[in-house]
């Protein structure tokens, strides 16, 4: 194999990490995210619960207001039918007074619903905080994770792009310049192998001669495809596969 291409191999190992460590420092601000928003809707669900049980104890306080409004009405009443001495205005009165005690009674029945209603938003609540307590436990620790994680690979990305300028220093300019300018088309697969007469990258059958000048290793030779630097080891089979 040509010392050139064995050290491309060397750079193209060490780029294919740098790539692997930068797509996974790539998911981790998602990752977090993420997690943050599930944390975030069961707070708005402990929000959600909490608002009902304000909305039921206003509407019970109004209803409350209502009941003392239709009490004071019969007080009224009945004061008025004191002094009345009409027996058609007295009739009406009574009228007046139990249509009032028809509509407390039927206030009385919403404000016992309410208080039913009221039962089940205050479980509702405890049960969406111990959930957004859980959540919010549960976000501290993943996220610390993710922090440690990320910083590790921080560490490790600038360890590994240390390295690569010695390693990229190492190859010859013109093969240099050439891997490079195929790594940022092709991406972390330039320095490919050859196998029953395809190449390692586009997985299209090679021409006889670029065969040969692999095999023959003098000099850099290109897929005629797909213009990638193919190699050749003894280990690989030239022959087309039937």
């Amino acid at each position: 194999m040509l010392q050139t291409i064995e050290k491309l191999l060397v750079l193209q190992d060490r780029d294919r990490k740098i790539h692997r460590v930068q797509e996974e420092l790539g998911h981790i601000s998602p990752e977090r995210e993420s997690l943050r928003a599930k944390a975030s809707s069961t707070q708005a669900q402990l929000d959600a619960a909490k608002n009902r049980g304000k909305q039921i104890e206003s509407e019970r306080k109004r209803l409350e207001i209502e009941v003392e409004s239709r009490k004071s009405q019969i007080e009224k009443y009945a004061n008025q039918q004191l002094q009345t001495r009409k027996n058609e205005e007295y009739r009406a009165l009574a009228q007046e007074i139990e249509h009032c005690k028809a509509e407390i009674t039927n206030i009385e029945d919403k404000e016992i619903d309410l208080m039913e209603q009221a039962e089940a938003a205050q479980k509702e609540v405890l049960r969406a905080m111990a959930n957004a307590s859980e959540a919010k436990k549960l976000l501290d620790s993943q996220v610390a994770q993710l922090d440690q994680r990320e910083a590790n690979l921080k560490k490790e990305l600038a360890e590994l792009q240390t390295g690569r300028a010695d390693l990229a220093s190492a190859v010859e300019e013109t093969a240099r310049l050439r891997y490079e300018r195929l790594l940022k088309s092709k991406g972390d697969n330039v320095i490919v192998g050859i196998a029953h007469g395809v190449c390692g990258g586009c997985h299209m059958k090679l021409p006889a001669q670029i065969l040969v000048n692999c095999r023959s290793e003098k000099e850099l030779v290109g897929c005629s495809n797909c213009g990638r630097i193919l190699y050749y080891t003894r280990d690989m089979e030239l022959a087309a596969a039937d």
